[in-house]
């Protein structure tokens, strides 16, 4: 019988490559190899710099050099990035290049290393954007990717621009699962039956929305590969609770679902105080955890707007 969830996938990735990203895979070390979903011209510019190298050319030459802002979009722990940003891709492109990678265990990306931490994803990442050519770059995560995005910006003040969080926290600490409850998250992000499945949706959504057995089924056999190193990826996160102090350079737009139930609007409030004046806080209306889902036209403006006023900024600065 026919996955449904598997046979959407020929048309979304359709339609990313109608908005101008192609996949591609880049090798961040011997064990290790992250998938991104890259603008067509970086594809380019990696075989012109393949071929220049082969006969002897000089690379850096062979770089081209994109007017356009640089935008990763960092996606959370139960789908991939391309099925998570579907709805935001081409709505960038016209502006920004916009890249869209697979975290560890999550799409293509594997390594063979056991290390499980964030910082090790980050790290993955960092390495696999500079590989692609990318020098500076504004960070868009949700939820996991959010933990990741914070860990990058941190670690790697040169290559992050500024960041957009959303349903997100810098440790695992501020989320409030026995609220809603789940005794732990694997217990809610790794559902093995379709009542755990519909159970995760129910939390995450502001509006429960009705599919039929099958569909969650076929979800379930699709979007929840790796199992066993998804898994230690949450209990490492559990294990870093009570994590010093943090300073960020860049400006963070914490862009929230009014009824996130899993990261409460509390938490982004606690954590704007935090931060300090270089944090702005807005929220979604009618919006839970997957607000970039439930209503990505209002989120596409926000983070559009957002992005305009880095852009503005920059050129004032210049």
């Amino acid at each position: 019988m026919v996955n449904l969830v598997a046979a959407q996938k020929p048309l979304i990735h359709w339609l990313m490559k109608q908005a101008g990203v192609v996949p591609h895979t880049v090798e961040i070390e011997e064990g290790t190899v992250m998938n991104f979903w890259v603008p067509i011209e970086t594809v380019k510019t990696q075989s012109k710099d393949k071929a220049n190298n082969i006969n002897g050319g000089d690379e850096e030459k062979s770089k081209s050099k994109t007017a356009k802002p640089v935008v990763v979009l960092i996606h959370g722990f139960a789908g991939e990035g391309i099925v998570t940003w579907q709805f935001q891709v081409g709505s960038l492109t016209k502006k920004y290049s916009v890249y869209v990678p697979d975290l560890l265990f999550f799409g293509g990306s594997t390594t063979s290393k056991t290390d499980r931490s964030k910082a090790f994803q980050a790290e993955c990442l960092e390495k696999g954007l500079r590989k692609l050519g990318v020098k500076r770059c504004i960070l868009v995560g949700f939820s996991y990717g959010g933990m990741v995005a914070f860990e990058m910006a941190e670690k790697y003040p040169e290559l992050v621009d500024a960041l957009v969080i959303s349903g997100s926290c810098i440790d695992i600490v501020d989320s409030k699962l026995d609220n809603i409850g789940f005794n732990s998250s694997s217990e809610l992000l790794l559902p093995t039956s379709v009542e755990g499945l519909k159970n995760l949706f129910k939390v995450a959504t502001y509006r429960n929305i009705w599919l039929p057995d099958r569909l969650h089924r076929d979800f379930l056999q699709v979007m929840f590969n790796h199992r066993e190193e998804r898994a230690e990826l949450l209990d490492n996160l559990a294990n870093q609770k009570g994590c010093t102090k943090h300073k960020f350079q860049q400006k963070i737009h914490l862009l929230w679902g009014e009824n996130d139930q899993i990261f409460l609007l509390d938490v982004a409030q606690r954590m704007k105080g935090h931060l300090g004046e270089k944090a702005t806080l807005q929220c979604i209306k009618k919006a839970g955890h997957l607000v970039h889902l439930e209503r990505p036209c209002a989120y596409n403006r926000c983070l559009k707007d957002f992005l305009a006023t880095l852009m503005e900024d920059e050129t004032k600065n210049d």
